[in-house]
This record gives C-alpha cells, sequence and structure tokens, in this order.
C-alpha cells in the first residue's frame, strides 16, 4: 500500500511539474488572445469613424467622459495597449489597464446584459469579457511570464545589478 501511495505522489509530482513548466507559454496564449481581441476591436473603431461615433453618442454610456471623447480614447486604447500585452512590455500594467478598460465597456454597454447586470454577471450573457477579464486577472497576478519582454529585461538587468552588488 505505502508502495502505490509513494508511486501516486511521484507521479503526481511529475505531472505537477510538467504542468508548471507550461506556465509560460499558457501566459503567452492569453496574453495575445485578449490582445487580439482588444485589437480588433480598434481596427474596426477606426475603420469607421462615423459607426463608432454613433455608438458611442448613442449606444455607449460611458462614464464621466463625454462620447466624442470616450470614442477616440477608446480607439486608441484598442490599437496601442493590446501591443503592449502582446509583447509582454509593461505586463501587469497593461493587463491591469485592459482588465479596468474590459469592465468599462461591460458596464458602458447595456445591451450586452439584456437581464440585468448582476444576473447576466452569473449567467450566460458577455461571456466574451467573462473570459478576457479571467485571462487578465491571470496575467495582473502571475504576471506575463517568462515568454515576455519584462521577462527578457528583467534577466538582462539582474545579473548586471547583482555584479553591482559584490
Amino acid at each position: 500500500m505505502k508502495h502505490m501511495l509513494c508511486t501516486i505522489c511521484s507521479i503526481y509530482s511529475k505531472l505537477t511539474l510538467m504542468l508548471a513548466n507550461l506556465q509560460p507559454l499558457s501566459l503567452l496564449l492569453f496574453r495575445l488572445w485578449v490582445a487580439l481581441a482588444f485589437w480588433r476591436a480598434g481596427v474596426v473603431k477606426l475603420d469607421n469613424p462615423m459607426g463608432t461615433s454613433y455608438l458611442f453618442n448613442y449606444e455607449y454610456h460611458v462614464p464621466l467622459l463625454s462620447p466624442d471623447l470616450a470614442a477616440t480614447i477608446g480607439t486608441y486604447v484598442e490599437l496601442i495597449v493590446p501591443w503592449l500585452l502582446g509583447f509582454g512590455l509593461f505586463g501587469r500594467i497593461s493587463a491591469i489597464f485592459l482588465f479596468v478598460y474590459n469592465i468599462v465597456a461591460v458596464i458602458s454597454y447595456p445591451d450586452l446584459w439584456p437581464h440585468g447586470l448582476w444576473t447576466d454577471f452569473i449567467g450566460h450573457e458577455f461571456t466574451d469579457h467573462k473570459v478576457w477579464g479571467m485571462m487578465l486577472l491571470a496575467i495582473v497576478l502571475f504576471g506575463p511570464g517568462k515568454l515576455s519582454i519584462d521577462a527578457a529585461i528583467s534577466k538582462w538587468l539582474l545579473p548586471r545589478s547583482s555584479k553591482r552588488d559584490h
């Protein structure tokens, strides 16, 4: 019995280590998935400025900003920040920024939650935004991962700073 438990623990440890080694790849995929979704939305806004203006003036209800300012800011946020996130440059800051931006987008467009925000938060409405939010939250908590510019900069700077300390 003890031998069987040791075997199971050994297999579990190896599996855990193997899965941990996949974390950088999963964080890269999260970053790219979310970045592409937001960037595409920015391209659509840029390609159709009249439609974007209409949406922000009559459909979206962005708090604290005029509709035209919100449309301009929203377009450029969706065109610039996804690149930072995708490359993992200022990864956590980019993820926090898009996490909050995602929340504002959901709140600003009530058609995403026809049964009420809290009902649809638990239900099946605005699923894409929920998935993006969870992916962004993972990046905020774990960082952009080893496959990022942040990690490369950190590797480059840490050896230099440790040499100066000695």
